[in-house]
């Protein structure tokens, strides 16, 4: 990839303007908007993450979730630019700088401002996963300020960096590789390889320890690794804060994930705590500690796929407890290796053998034994059967098995997002009780406002059930006719006059009679609607136009293949559905006559969406509102560039511009 430079155009929106700072994964630049000239931030991966296939599929299937993380406390994702060989997140220009730089202008803060601070991260997180959103990366470089650190600043904190973040189902998942920083990574990352968002409370508990003590708690000699591994196998060093606030931070920085509290939860802990510690003066930076105490069972380390040998435990001799501790592996900068620490193991002495008792020894009963004791005995054991078979008799059968009662179930499921930048995130809440379930639909929009009309599926809870009567609310909805919109699904829900606000969501509720057994039927029913849902849409062997903002899968930029100079471009954009362009119907056509089409004020908010750029080293002029193209000389094979709604990095075929003769 070429050396970005000042002045270039970054996509079809966006211009760079200088050089911000640089980091492990690219640069960040300061970007102006080709459209007004609004500045924001882009962050330009290197070109070996852009050169990466798969790095490249998973920030595009993760740009809809990157673009709904709306959160005061979240740095707002723009657009993902995605452009040859160059791959971009472009967001907001936060100007306060970052908790590294406090850090390093402070050393440490008062324990008020720590905690209040940490408190607005976690409130950030929580929010990130509510939506299935794991940031991976938390720490003090992540953390944004709007405005430049001073005593008493609140609400300033802009967590940014989700550009590594991974989408995280119900279910726990796993990961092969580490990803994350060594001083901040969660024990379970490290020993087991799993992360959630319980490792995101883990690493914004390292941050609070940094805040308070100008250190991380595991900072010390060794490599990366190394600072890794104690993250497993020690304990944090106590600091000189009150007892409640050392309570909340040992709670965050728990080995167990299990033990750790939500975001949520330790965000209002930390708020609770704040206020009583106004005046409490900052702690003196504290230096790393030479060694390390211990947990008394570390768990084995596997990071990567090859084990190397284990080391022998250690000996203790003569059993006096003074055997040389182990000293903590070097466990080196190859990320790919395994390495495997055994556990300390006890040494296992014989038993010393003890005579019995004469009367044992002799084959008679115990003289404690006596009869009244053994009738007491057994009526006891009776009594406690009877306990347990009460018990099991009263017991609820298992969830699932034949004659079970259904039980409350909630499930989530989470669309990728379509070409249009609409995203859809459904939730379901099912009460046995009333036999009903609730389903919660959340519409988001990425750069460009979505409206008009919504297809939605809502089947029976089995195979071959009728399809349910379903209640709605906050939107008009109707059967999907098909004899109208040319989509013959069974079930299907047409929502009416929909609008989804750029960078804003819209949450629909419905709800409807539903048996189901338990949470894996829910999840399983939840599946199937946003099958049938995106199938339904996705049929290429429909023609209509019904549902634009769900079928829509491309704009084609049309331009004559010669053109006079001193002239206006006819440009024709084409909207291409799943079965292909249609060129009968245009999206829009410039110079424009008339009123923009219906369907562009659908997918694109009307012209104001869509934006032409000279791609012809200025033998091209577009007017100030981005509409019109001017060929002004003469060029021998021209593009142009352009943008209309969520479609970017648009561009036309090649076409020559020649003077009048």
């Amino acid at each position: 990839m070429a050396q970005a430079r000042s002045g270039e155009a970054l996509g079809a929106g966006w211009r760079l303007v200088d050089l911000i700072g640089s980091g492990a994964a690219g640069e960040v630049w300061r970007v102006s908007a080709q459209a007004g000239g609004e500045e924001a931030a882009a962050k330009l991966l290197k070109p070996e993450h852009a050169d990466d296939a798969s790095v490249v599929e998973r920030f595009v299937r993760e740009r809809s979730v990157l673009l709904s993380l709306q959160h005061p406390a979240v740095v707002r994702v723009r657009d993902l630019v995605v452009e040859g060989d160059r791959l971009a997140i472009v967001m907001d220009l936060v100007p306060g700088g970052s908790l590294r730089d406090v850090l390093a202008e402070r050393g440490t803060l008062p324990p008020a401002d720590a905690l209040s601070l940490v408190a607005e991260v976690l409130d950030a997180l929580a929010a990130a996963h509510a939506q299935q959103v794991s940031h991976r990366d938390v720490k003090p470089d992540n953390v944004l300020l709007a405005e430049p650190w001073h005593a008493g600043l609140r609400g300033a904190v802009r967590v940014g960096d989700f550009g590594i973040a991974s989408v995280v189902g119900e279910r726990e998942r796993t990961t092969t590789g580490l990803l994350g920083t060594p001083w901040y990574m969660a024990p379970e990352l490290i020993s087991h390889g799993r992360s959630g968002p319980e490792a995101d409370v883990y690493a914004a508990g390292i941050v609070l320890y940094e805040l308070l003590a100008g250190r991380t708690p595991f900072a010390g000699p060794g490599t990366d690794f190394t600072v890794a591994y104690r993250h497993v196998t020690t304990v944090p060093p106590e600091l000189d804060v009150p007892p409640a606030v050392w309570a909340a931070l040992s709670a965050m920085l728990a080995k167990d994930p299990s033990a750790r509290p939500t975001a949520g939860e330790a965000a209002a802990r930390l708020r609770r705590l704040a206020p009583g510690l106004d005046g409490t003066p900052a702690l003196a930076p504290e230096s790393a500690p030479g060694d390390f105490t211990e947990v008394e069972r570390p768990a084995t380390v596997v990071r990567g796929a090859a084990a190397a040998p284990a080391a022998a435990p250690p000996v203790d001799p003569d059993g006096d407890g003074d055997a040389d501790a182990e000293p903590l592996p070097d466990l080196g900068s190859d990320g790919s290796r395994t390495i495997v620490r055994p556990m300390p193991r006890r040494e296992v002495r014989a038993p010393v053998p003890v005579a019995a008792p004469p009367e044992q020894a002799a084959g008679r009963r115990p003289a404690w034994l006596t009869n009244r004791v053994a009738v007491l005995g057994v009526a006891g054991l009776a009594v406690a059967g009877l306990l347990v078979a009460g018990v099991v008799r009263f017991l609820p059968d298992s969830p699932g098995e034949p004659g079970s009662t259904p039980v409350a179930a909630t499930a989530h499921q989470q669309d990728p997002a379509l070409p249009t930048g609409l995203t859809v995130s459904r939730d379901a809440a099912f009460d046995p009780d009333q036999g009903r379930v609730r389903l919660t639909l959340t519409y988001a929009a990425q750069t460009a406002p979505l409206s008009g009309t919504l297809l939605e599926v809502v089947p029976g809870a089995g195979e071959g059930d009728a399809c349910p009567p379903v209640t709605w609310s906050s939107v008009t909805a109707s059967r999907n006719v098909a004899s109208v919109t040319g989509l013959t699904t069974d079930c299907a829900w047409s929502l009416d006059d929909v609008e989804v606000p750029a960078g804003e969501q819209l949450v629909v509720e419905a709800t409807l009679p539903l048996e189901l057994a338990d949470a894996p039927a829910l999840d399983a029913w939840l599946d199937e609607a946003a099958a049938a849902t995106t199938e339904a849409v996705g049929d290429d062997g429909v023609t209509s136009t019904a549902y634009p903002v769900q079928r829509l899968r491309g704009v084609e930029v049309r331009t004559p293949p010669r053109t006079v100079s001193q002239t206006a471009l006819p440009v024709v954009l084409v909207p291409v559905w799943p079965n292909g362009p249609d060129e009968l119907s245009p999206l829009y056509s410039s110079p424009a006559t008339g009123s923009p089409s219906q369907l562009l004020q659908d997918v694109a908010g009307g012209e104001a969406g869509v934006r032409f750029v000279d791609g012809c080293s200025g033998a091209l002029a577009v007017s100030s509102d981005g509409l019109v193209v001017t060929a002004l000389s003469v060029a021998p094979s021209c593009v142009l560039r352009a943008t209309v709604g969520n479609f970017t990095a648009l561009e036309s075929s090649p076409f020559s511009i020649t003077t009048r003769d």
